[in-house]
């Protein structure tokens, strides 16, 4: 890195420019001192390129440069946004948008240079009161009639980040067209073009009324009331993380009939700092634990938490022991999927036109469960914007029942346009309370979706590179996958090749087909013989590689299998890291 000389020049050049009077006095002393300390390395990293616009808008490390997150960032990014809608809508009066925010530090500062910037473009701003969830923000963009929408939040990142979700008129996340319009004119802005001075006129304050009205939304993804009605002790604990899910997702509860609602109170207090976890990750166990700790000292049914902006959901649930067992992402898609078909079947609510929709690295074990009940499942990209597209294709013609991802995230209506973990911790209560009606766990009803649709086991490897290296590093291993695939994977023969940047489909006797996608994407996947699949992408918002693995056993027949098939399937998992040589 020290001998890139060319590099550090340029990083030098860019770093000058943030030493103008057009930037604060302490961010023009953070960027002196990176310029005047040898080691060139935090100078390379801060510099080395712009924040980008990936899979849900910029994220990065809090501090000054253009590969960081700091208001002049947002703000440039803002003021891109807003001349992307004044082209997008021309001649069009009374624009607005909608501004939230999470917990993170910096967060109310950044939404509110976002709403000042939007306001003096003359569009106006809905800028929420105080910290709200990503499902709420996504809602009221449709609610208001609003033409796009910014959520500044980083999700389930550590404290270190922040990052900025750009929404379109749908309530979705951007996508095509408009992803790469507006990063067109991202790039154009310079610092001195940036509107930072709010127009006050343009800016409405928004909140109690807006909670109602999604409250009323969220109730409407309740599928079987009397359910509720005869388990309305059920006895839930539900943890904040320190977010944006500590007023609603308690309410959510009630309203929907549950009780019996206990909070973990040391993770419902507001903090960026996220103090009682590692990482504010619900994918984390760790980030469970006190959690955990109150459920056994209550004797709950079940512990629930959302993530710090409430959109994904993390569940644990007893086991066959009465030992507590966190449900992964793709058992929590499964047995939502399951639960909505098979209890909408029995009601006479299952209609012929309606859909699921999973993306292509989430379980096909929710094929199985789709097929085998008639019901159409959709596959696609990563990101939930890719499913709340499928909700917008058919909207009107179809309806959309529920839609997930294997990291944690569901949508169980189509109110919303983003995961939406509020809804969803409403509707795994009601399948406990299902559960329960029949004397059984959300465990027992895993062990029965697992005997009468195969059992699976996925487990997701995160090869972290940060920095330019890294960056360089994921390129490369992207690029070595597809000029010399793998034949095998711990021992299972490779029958399918997908390579969704080429959109081909190789088989084993070398026929090719072409993919049916709306889009490329930097994935690929690699299907065996005995139901192995393996998935690769770089992430869109973290400098890591994820290899998504998902095995299968067809000898799994009751829960007593249970463990032995998690044990060989733990060990065909490693073989698999083996063959790619991630161990």
């Amino acid at each position: 890195m020290d001998n890139n000389k060319e590099l550090i020049a340029q990083c030098e050049e860019r770093a000058k420019q943030w030493l103008t009077p057009a930037f604060d006095e302490e961010t023009r002393k953070e960027v002196q001192a990176m310029l005047d300390n040898e080691d060139k390395s935090a100078l390379i990293d801060a510099f080395y390129q712009n924040l980008e616009f990936g899979t849900g808008g910029l994220r990065g490390i809090m501090g000054a440069g253009t590969n960081r997150m700091n208001k002049y960032i947002v703000g440039m990014a803002t003021q891109g946004f807003a001349n992307y809608i004044l082209k997008a809508f021309p001649g069009e009066e009374n624009l607005s948008v909608v501004v939230g925010h999470d917990c993170r530090n910096n967060s109310r500062l950044f939404a509110e240079t976002v709403a000042a910037i939007f306001s003096a473009n003359g569009i106006k701003a809905y800028l929420f009161e105080g910290l709200r969830p990503t499902p709420e923000i996504s809602f009221a963009i449709r609610q208001l009639g609003a033409k796009a929408g910014v959520n500044v939040t980083a999700s389930h990142n550590p404290k270190e980040y922040n990052g900025y979700k750009a929404y379109w008129s749908d309530g979705a996340q951007v996508l095509a067209p408009h992803d790469t319009g507006i990063i067109e004119e991202v790039n154009k802005v310079t610092i001195d073009q940036v509107k930072f001075e709010a127009n006050w006129d343009k800016i409405q304050i928004i909140g109690g009324e807006m909670d109602y009205d999604y409250m009323t939304a969220v109730h409407s993804a309740m599928i079987d009331q009397d359910v509720i009605n005869r388990q309305k002790d059920l006895n839930i604990v539900y943890s904040a993380m320190h977010g944006t899910g500590r007023v609603i997702v308690p309410l959510c509860l009630r309203s929907w009939g549950f009780q019996n609602i206990n909070v973990v109170p040391e993770q419902m207090v507001v903090d960026g700092n996220f103090p009682t976890v590692v990482s504010p990750n619900p994918e984390n166990a760790e980030a469970m634990t006190l959690g955990m700790k109150l459920g056994t000292k209550l004797n709950a049914d079940l512990v629930v938490a959302t993530d710090p902006d409430a959109d994904r959901l993390a569940i644990v649930c007893r086991d066959d022991k009465g030992e507590w067992m966190i449900i992964n992402g793709n058992q929590t898609c499964m047995m939502f999927c399951y639960y909505i078909i098979e209890n909408k079947k029995k009601l006479g609510l299952l209609k012929p036109t309606d859909f699921l929709v999973k993306t292509i690295v989430t379980t096909e074990v929710i094929a199985k469960i789709a097929q085998k009940n008639n019901v159409e499942l959709r596959d696609c990209y990563t990101g939930f914007k890719w499913i709340a597209r499928e909700i917008a294709i058919s909207e009107g013609k179809q309806q959309y029942i529920g839609g997930g991802e294997e990291s944690f995230g569901f949508l169980p209506y189509d109110k919303v346009r983003d995961k939406d973990a509020p809804a969803s911790i409403c509707l795994i209560c009601e399948i406990a309370a299902w559960a329960k009606d029949q004397g059984k766990t959300l465990y027992d009803l895993l062990m029965q979706i697992y005997a009468e649709y195969g059992f699976s086991k996925e487990f997701t490897v995160n090869v972290v590179r940060p920095g330019k290296t890294g960056a360089d590093e994921i390129k490369q291993m992207m690029a070595n996958f597809r000029s010399n695939p793998p034949k095998e994977l711990g021992g299972s023969q490779i029958c399918l090749w997908k390579d969704y940047q080429a959109l081909t489909a190789t088989k084993e006797d070398g026929s090719v087909e072409k993919l049916d996608m709306p889009a490329t994407s930097n994935v690929l996947q690699w299907f065996c013989t005995d139901g192995t699949k393996v998935s690769v992408r770089p992430s869109g918002t973290e400098p890591k590689i994820k290899f998504y693995i998902e095995v299968k056993d067809s000898s799994f027949k009751c829960a007593g299998c249970y463990e032995r098939c998690n044990k060989a399937a733990e060990e065909k998992i490693e073989a698999i890291k083996k063959s790619l040589g991630l161990n």
